[in-house]
């Protein structure tokens, strides 16, 4: 039998990713497929850095959590195209979450508006949730 959780508690696991990660979360956009996990070296090269907003996610509801307020990049690092995202905590060093990046409506973890980025372009995150889907 599948494992079957309230909504209330999905929606507190989905909360406690905001918390842990915390209010100065750290967003690394790079080339290339993602490392196996968390725990893994950064993969790729590095083309934008985000700091998140303080209150960077909703409130969880009906087990989804999404982006909140703007997520920008002003002058991305490197030339590249993107591939994968590491969300870290304020330190930029203790992954907590990563995914994949498409342009927008191509259906990525996170979609931006272009994800074939040249060295001081502006990266916008168009939209970005978290699911949880043990409903």
């Amino acid at each position: 039998m599948a494992l079957k959780l309230s909504t209330a508690v999905r929606n507190a696991r989905l909360d406690a990713i905001e918390s842990t990660a915390g209010a100065s979360a750290i967003m690394k956009m790079f080339t290339g497929s993602a490392p196996a996990n968390c725990a893994a070296a950064d993969s790729g090269t590095k083309v934008a850095e985000l700091a998140l907003p303080s209150d960077w996610m909703a409130a969880a509801s009906g087990g989804s959590k999404a982006k909140s307020g703007t997520w920008q990049d002003a002058s991305a690092d490197n030339a590249g195209t993107l591939g994968h995202w590491r969300l870290y905590a304020s330190d930029g060093v203790t992954c907590h979450a990563q995914g994949t990046i498409t342009a927008t409506g191509g259906g990525g973890d996170l979609e931006v508006q272009n994800t074939s980025v040249a060295a001081g372009q502006q990266i916008t995150v168009t939209s970005f949730q978290f699911n949880d889907g043990n409903g």
